[in-house]
């Protein structure tokens, strides 16, 4: 289960809107939605969290390249929304991965679940596909720094983040009137 909502900046503080991920297939998809919430080009965070396995955050000002944070590379992998960030940002390094490991989950049934390495380290393909996608935060940890919301503190959410997140931003009504 997912939640994923929008967050755009305006001259009267956030205004908050959760949105319906089923027509987002590619990354410019998820920003051109993003786009069309924003007033005046100003900034956008697209939050996608799915069932405490991973977070993911899009930030989007006008036509600038989007940044990204997710807080699971392996978890977010194996999921389909989550598989579009983590391949934003690991480009070619993730299409490797995904190749060796044929048993990677990506049918929609989004389980989230970290990708396992044995201990005695006999499945060679799964080690490398786990080295190459790790079971840790990946992206750009300064998304959110100007914005009240510095590296150390990203790195150290775990659940419930995006409302630690939209606290800090001074979105978290916002926000929970969306949830």
């Amino acid at each position: 289960m997912y939640f994923a909502a929008l967050l755009a900046r305006t001259e009267d503080g956030w205004e908050a809107s959760d949105t319906e991920l089923d027509d987002v297939e590619t990354l410019s998809d998820l920003v051109d939605r993003a786009r069309e919430a924003s007033v005046d080009d100003d900034t956008v965070i697209v939050f996608i969290e799915q069932e405490d396995a991973w977070f993911g955050i899009v930030r989007v000002e006008g036509e600038d390249d989007p940044r990204i944070y997710v807080s699971d590379g392996a978890a977010a992998a194996r999921s389909s929304y989550g598989e579009i960030l983590t391949r934003e940002i690991l480009g070619d390094d993730l299409d490797g991965a995904l190749d060796d490991l044929d048993t990677l989950d990506l049918d929609g049934t989004e389980d989230g679940e970290p990708l396992d390495v044995p201990a005695d380290g006999d499945d060679e393909e799964e080690a490398v596909a786990s080295e190459t996608v790790p079971a840790a935060p990946v992206g750009d940890r300064l998304v959110l720094a100007d914005l009240g919301v510095p590296p150390n503190d990203l790195l150290a959410l775990d659940t419930d983040a995006l409302a630690e997140i939209a606290d800090a931003l001074g979105a978290a009504e916002v926000l929970e009137a969306v949830r």
